[in-house]
């Protein structure tokens, strides 16, 4: 999306939005990390602090459009030694988390986390993720899990329909087997009525779609993925009462929160690591291929992984 403009980006600009690693210097106005902890890096930069984003509820702060920009996006990210993050939207990690894993968290799954928590379901209600098996998705579906929650994984990819199974998807559906069949299979499952919540992680254009259809009448149906336009027939969520919530980031305790679940449950992240900026060419080839499970990632320093082993470093 940067490539194509999609942000208005002035290049050249490093890329990569999603970063972890080890604080080697702090400004003078930060006071919640130090030396040496271990960083998930914030997203967005330099949040203005006094718009009705900042100063609303804490689930819109990270939502602030007065910033100086999104790290990878608007200004240089972390295909790098060394990057600079604000210490407002970056999250300590905690000792069980290793930085192979934060780094994708850091966008992935601060996403989909929240889409997870905008889905406002109690544990045994049921949850269905429209592309179940990419790099969000097989996050949501064991964090769902850890929250309790039953969980229908939908896929139209081999890869993704068995990176759902690996994730703990209750029910796993093809969605190359046409809509009806879909929503047929997910009633047989739910007493009839569809599921309470479903999350739309896929950009096809008839996803969205597909998501409100085996929702229950009156759920919710929460949209992360970020085509050019969203289609739902009308039938699909007027008729049916069905609520369309846009999410994006999490909010910085909300993102503590989130690698407080990956500590307790054992959440896996499912990576593809590369070791040394010299492989980003290889990187893009993996993610642009269609074949990849999961999230690709750069191992810029490897003292980095080494160090963290002593802590106990495992998820």
């Amino acid at each position: 999306m940067v490539q194509h403009g999609t942000f208005g980006t002035n290049l050249p600009v490093t890329a990569s939005h999603e970063g972890a690693g080890t604080v080697v210097a702090v400004g003078s106005s930060v006071t919640n990390f130090k030396l040496g902890d271990r960083v998930m890096c914030g997203l967005p930069y330099h949040p203005c602090g006094h718009c009705q984003d900042c100063y609303g509820p804490e689930t819109w702060r990270q939502y602030c459009t007065n910033i100086a920009g999104h790290s990878g996006v608007h200004r240089d990210g972390f295909f790098a030694e060394y990057a600079l993050v604000d210490s407002r939207t970056s999250t300590p990690i905690p000792d069980a988390v290793t930085l192979e894993s934060a780094a994708p968290l850091a966008c992935a799954g601060r996403t989909i986390w929240r889409g997870v928590l905008e889905a406002e379901l109690k544990s045994g209600e049921w949850i269905a993720f429209v592309g179940s098996g990419g790099g969000l998705g097989h996050l949501g579906v064991q964090m769902a899990k850890a929250l309790g929650l039953n969980v229908i994984g939908i896929d139209a990819r081999d890869e993704g329909l068995a990176l759902s199974k690996e994730a703990g998807a209750d029910v796993v559906l093809d969605a190359r087997k046409g809509k009806d069949t879909v929503v047929q299979e997910v009633q047989k499952v739910t007493a009839g009525a569809g599921v309470d919540a479903s999350i739309t992680l896929s950009d096809a254009d008839d996803a969205a779609g597909l998501a409100c259809a085996l929702t229950k009448m009156h759920g919710t149906m929460v949209q992360i993925a970020q085509p050019d336009n969203v289609t739902i027939p009308f039938a699909e969520f007027i008729f049916r009462d069905i609520r369309v919530k846009g999410s994006l980031l999490c909010s910085p305790e909300q993102s503590v929160s989130m690698l407080k679940c990956i500590a307790e449950h054992g959440i896996k992240v499912k990576t593809n690591p590369f070791h040394g900026l010299d492989k980003i060419g290889e990187l893009v080839d993996l993610v642009h291929g269609g074949k990849i499970k999961g999230k690709a990632i750069i191992v810029v320093d490897e003292e980095q992984i080494k160090k963290e082993k002593e802590l106990g470093a495992k998820f």
